[in-house]
């Protein structure tokens, strides 16, 4: 739950490095927090999407978060945090271990924690 909650207080951070426990471990929180809301409002749809409105309201509101962190991940693998916008190399590079020691992102997160 720490590691949610760092991504959420850096909440438009879009530099520096994300270790892939905080990039993982916040898309696992996500998916059961989405999971639970559309469980419990399974009654309540917004529209033709299929998703309730309690589950589109929440996945808006970390809609930056995610990005950001997605962006710190590629930043740890020493690539550009636009490689977030093509799926297969992002789940490639999210997957991959980042460089060990610093890079021209930052220093290297495991090395800090």
């Amino acid at each position: 739950m720490n590691w949610y909650l760092e991504v959420l207080k850096k909440y438009t951070v879009f530099s520096g490095r994300a270790r892939r426990t905080e990039y993982w471990m916040f898309a696992l929180f996500n998916f059961i927090i989405i999971f639970v809301l559309e469980l419990v409002s399974g009654g309540v749809k917004a529209g033709m999407s299929g998703h309730s409105v309690p589950s589109l309201v929440y996945q808006l509101a970390v809609l930056l978060p995610s990005i950001a962190v997605g962006v710190r991940r590629m930043h740890d693998t020493n690539h550009n945090g636009w490689w977030v916008i093509c799926p297969i190399v992002n789940l490639v590079f999210a997957v991959t271990g980042g460089t060990q020691g610093e890079n021209r992102y930052g220093p290297d997160p495991k090395a800090v924690s």
